[in-house]
């Protein structure tokens, strides 16, 4: 019988693959709930070079062929595996192969996806299926979108009643004191999101409806499309992410699920924490904006979201912006992803500005509460990425009792009531109150 690997990374000699293995390598240990590891993808050279790489006293790290035009080694590489981590984008490309290959084998499985048609899809597809299985399968489990659905948590977690939330807003400041780049594979992945928009609006409209909490007060107005907010001191345009769509998703199952989700093996002590949690979680609307200090950053952001809205919805235009991101992104993205140097040198906020109501009995048509809290951390794509996705992989192989049987979720409604947002602080990514006041 082959041997079963508490994680394997598949894509690990990937960009932002081989930043996950070398963090993955920080926790193997006999101690640690990451005892054995593997590493798979197409080229068994290559995942050797990574590690050594990744690994100055270069461990022995079993390495598995598995290629996501293979099935048949998909489903020998899940056979040997507890938790597969998927790095392998785009994901509506190549995601979901491994998805059907953990779910068949009844193994667990994380990615790094921001794709909102490829979730929602493996949602619809499997997720009756690997309930079945017992297989757990939560997308979105880096950047995307672990600090927007911990971070409104937080927030939310501290309008002790009689206060009630209506609205947070989010935003985005990444930093740098170098020029920001970022990885293709976002650039690509937003560019074929955009030329496969049909199939997500198809999608939600053959999926069954929702539920939708109950959120005091009025919905709040959408607003001009550039904002100023002056208490940031950031301008800010809306951004066209998968964290708002992911938020939702949590909160429509906190919905139907007011006591959150019952983990396949959990005590009672568990369980009443579980239920404490998510009884201090009131629902807010939620929207996520990129901001800056600088306004030709918003102006660069709207253009380039412009010409992938233009181009990417033909196929010329989108061969252009494949193959000349550089060029189409005004400097944003390039195929070789940022300089060691760049990585270093940047850094997010996520502000998360909540208005509401001082007293849940007494609301009015406009807010007179104001909390703000914020999330900052490392560089997004190959330091804030990797150190979450580990950590909710430890976090699963620690508490799988404590976690649902399976199933397809979002990342927010599984990992809300464990210990993942201390062990993120833990690992340098910081959670903290702003203010506190009425307005």
């Amino acid at each position: 019988m082959a041997q079963l690997y508490d994680i394997v990374i598949f894509g690990a000699s990937g960009f932002t693959g081989k930043h996950v293995l070398k963090e993955a390598l920080k926790f193997l240990s006999p101690n640690s709930p990451l005892t054995s590891l593997a590493l798979a993808g197409r080229s068994s050279s290559k995942l050797a070079e990574t590690l050594k790489w990744a690994s100055k006293t270069h461990p022995t790290i079993p390495i598995l062929v598995a290629d996501t035009s293979d099935p048949p080694s998909l489903r020998r590489m899940a056979s040997q595996a507890k938790l597969v981590l998927n790095c392998v984008g785009p994901f509506r490309l190549h995601g979901e192969p491994v998805v059907d290959a953990c779910v068949e084998a009844g193994c667990d499985y994380l990615d790094i996806s921001g794709e909102p048609e490829f979730m929602e899809r493996m949602e619809a597809v499997y997720y009756e299926r690997a309930v079945e299985m017992g297989s757990l399968v939560v997308s979105a489990c880096g950047f995307d979108s672990v600090p927007a659905e911990l971070g409104l948590m937080f927030n939310l977690k501290q309008w002790v009643s009689p206060k009630v939330p209506n609205r947070v807003q989010a935003y985005v400041s990444l930093e740098s004191g170098k020029a920001l780049v970022a990885n293709f594979g976002t650039f690509e992945s937003a560019v074929l999101g955009t030329s496969n928009a049909d199939k997500l609006a198809k999608l939600r409209r053959s999926a069954r409806r929702r539920a939708r909490p109950s959120i005091p007060g009025y919905a709040p107005p959408k607003g001009p499309l550039i904002e100023h907010q002056k208490k940031l001191g950031l301008w800010a345009v809306k951004l066209p992410s998968a964290d708002a769509t992911v938020v939702r998703r949590s909160l429509s199952i906190l919905t139907n699920n007011p006591r959150g989700l019952q983990g396949v093996d959990e005590d009672p002590t568990h369980a009443d924490t579980r239920a404490t949690f998510w009884s201090n979680i009131k629902p807010a609307h939620f929207v996520v904006k990129v901001g800056s200090k600088n306004l030709a950053d918003i102006l660069r952001y709207i253009a380039v979201g412009l010409s992938i809205g233009l181009l990417g919805s033909f196929s010329l235009g989108k061969w252009l912006l494949l193959n000349f991101p550089w060029v189409f992104s005004l400097g944003l993205f390039k195929k070789n992803g940022p300089t060691d140097e760049e990585i270093a040198s940047a850094s997010f906020k996520m502000w998360f500005l909540g208005h509401g109501f001082s007293d849940a009995s007494h609301v009015s048509h406009k807010p007179d509460t104001e909390i703000i809290t914020r999330v900052m951390g490392p560089e997004i794509g190959y330091v804030t990425t990797p150190i979450i996705l580990v950590q909710c992989a430890l976090t699963v192989l620690k508490h799988r009792g404590d976690l649902p049987k399976g199933g397809v979720f979002p990342p927010g409604i599984v990992f809300g009531p464990t210990d993942l947002q201390d062990r993120l602080q833990e690992n340098g990514i910081s959670f903290d109150v702003v203010s506190k006041s009425y307005i």
